[in-house]
């Protein structure tokens, strides 16, 4: 037999159990057909195969992001990008600079970054004064807070007299006013007056998105909220052939809506196709830690310490939770929980093991997305329970966000409790990674960096909360093996092995050599044996 590609001379991770390595890899068809050292391939080796010299790169399995929203990254991409910029005042000129080049209708887009303004709220007269009389609406690069112009919230119909929905937050002047900012579910009020993003709008982003993710070596993901518009844009991509990655959409839990939907739900799941498969639902019990959204089981401090009221908010009920996830899990879908608090953590571990006692271990695989606060009673019982830890490792540093407005809130002692990442392996739990996209950066080595050093990349600070850390061996793992028994596509991917799926990537360099894993860039992406992203060098 001749293979069609080999690559040769590297240092192959093979994201296996034994966490073992070989030289080269031989590809034929769509498949891998031969794992081993370089002398093996010359036999597979013809005139017709393309021959790959590593040069001591390393070469593993196609990344897998876990958790990620490449539709919202690719509009961002698109519109009033602030993702690049790293200070306020360059992302303010941008503001101004697109909107002076775009001078009719909106000002969208997003990016901003909670520690660039006072207590993390961004106000209105502020965006009047880059953007003049225009709508204007910018979230968060969390997804968790939007910034509206005073027009935006004119049109709008929010003002002094509009209530907080009960699962959101319109921040206020001293005399009822909106201020500018809106908190989770407050930011639907805005879907009032902004035009809705169309077809082409959502087939365009989920292009670019997908192009941005391969240049990065991600060859598979779990796109974290799917409503029914995106689920169509996929369906549709993935029709045309357009779907180069493999996809698995999680549909959005409408919160205030009960069983009903699930007749809707599973609709959509038998119009999986292709690439895409529609088989996960997505439970947003809580919000972010930042703007006291994320549930928690003591109360938060304020600024001086003191114990206040607040505790968070739980977007789903903790009392209805376990029987929705139980009716989730007798029609057959797979539960993806956004849980950022310990509460909200506590109440999905809670929601699967009534479930599964109703229902027996069903081969569901749910898993608990961001576990940023985790008590440490809950650590055991990922493994116990059987839910895996969907960690997001690039927030696990000290930076700004952390020690600014996080730490103070939580306090010292809860504050240690977060992103337990090595506890949560050293006890058994089933790792995947995703990014969160365009929440933070989908780069996977600078994701990496961060879960191996505790340290934000091209920064030495103190390390945050040390005996967290991973080996670079598991955070690879996770990012491969790991994510791929999340997106439940273990079976043909996430390792490198024959008979597996040929869904590559090869690094700049060998990350294991490096202390500044950051460095480390994508210098090609292979797709199903065929090569579908080369660096240009």
């Amino acid at each position: 037999m001749q293979a069609d590609l080999v690559l040769t001379g590297g240092a192959v991770f093979r994201s296996d159990p034994a966490r073992s390595w070989a030289e080269a890899v031989a590809v034929a068809g769509q498949r891998i057909v031969a794992v081993g050292g370089s002398r093996e391939m010359a036999p597979l080796i013809g005139p017709g195969t393309e021959v790959i010299d590593l040069d001591g790169r390393l070469l593993c399995a196609g990344f897998q992001d876990a958790h990620v929203h490449p539709a919202s990254g690719g509009l961002t991409m698109m519109r009033c990008n602030l993702l690049p910029f790293a200070d306020r005042q360059a992302a303010l000129a941008e503001i101004a600079r697109y909107a002076a080049a775009t001078p009719d209708g909106w000002v969208r887009g997003g990016g901003w970054h909670y520690p660039w303004f006072e207590h993390g709220n961004p106000s209105a007269e502020l965006l009047d004064r880059l953007v003049g009389d225009r709508p204007a609406y910018l979230g968060v690069a969390d997804g968790h807070s939007g910034w509206a112009s005073t027009r935006a919230l004119a049109m709008a119909g929010i003002d002094a007299s509009t209530p907080d929905p009960p699962d959101g937050r319109i921040e206020r002047l001293p005399d009822g006013r909106p201020q500018g900012t809106l908190h989770e579910g407050a930011m639907d009020l805005m879907d009032r007056a902004m035009p809705p993003d169309t077809e082409d709008d959502l087939d365009a982003a989920l292009l670019t998105g997908q192009d941005y993710l391969l240049s990065l070596g991600i060859t598979a993901w779990q796109d974290a909220w799917v409503e029914p518009p995106l689920h169509a844009a996929y369906v549709r991509l993935a029709g045309r052939g357009q779907l180069r990655a493999t996809v698995r959409g999680s549909l959005w839990w409408e919160r205030g809506r009960g069983d009903d939907q699930i007749a809707g739900l599973v609709e959509m799941r038998a119009q999986s196709t292709g690439r895409y498969t529609a088989g996960t639902v997505k439970l947003m019990l809580d919000g972010v830690c930042e703007n006291f959204t994320a549930a928690v089981l003591a109360p938060y401090l304020d600024g001086d310490g003191r114990v206040t009221h607040r505790m968070g908010i739980d977007m789903i009920d903790r009392a209805e939770l376990p029987a929705i996830v139980t009716s989730l899990v007798g029609f057959g879908f797979q539960p993806h929980f956004h849980a950022i608090g310990d509460a909200a953590v506590r109440s999905a571990l809670d929601a699967v093991e009534a479930a599964f006692a109703r229902h027996g271990r069903r081969d569901v695989r749910p898993h608990i997305a961001h576990i940023q606060v985790v008590d440490p009673v809950d650590v055991p019982r990922f493994r116990s329970v059987g839910v895996a830890a969907n960690a997001q490792p690039l927030w696990a540093c000290a930076e700004a966000a952390q020690t600014e407005l996080t730490i103070p809130f939580l306090g010292p002692e809860r504050a240690r409790h977060q992103y337990p990442f090595g506890d949560l392996l050293r006890h058994g739990a089933t790792l995947a990674m995703g990014s969160d996209w365009s929440v933070s950066t989908p780069d996977v080595m600078a994701q990496a960096h961060v879960a191996v050093t505790r340290q934000a990349p091209a920064t030495h600070t103190e390390p945050f909360l040390p005996k967290q850390r991973l080996g670079l061996a598991d955070v690879l793992a996770a990012f491969t093996a790991g994510s791929a028994y999340v997106n439940h596509v273990d079976a043909d991917r996430g390792a490198v092995s024959p008979g597996m799926i040929a869904d590559l990537v090869v690094l700049d360099r060998n990350p294991f050599e490096e202390d500044e894993v950051w460095r480390t860039q994508v210098d090609l992406t292979v797709l199903g044996g065929e090569i579908v992203y080369r660096r240009r060098v």
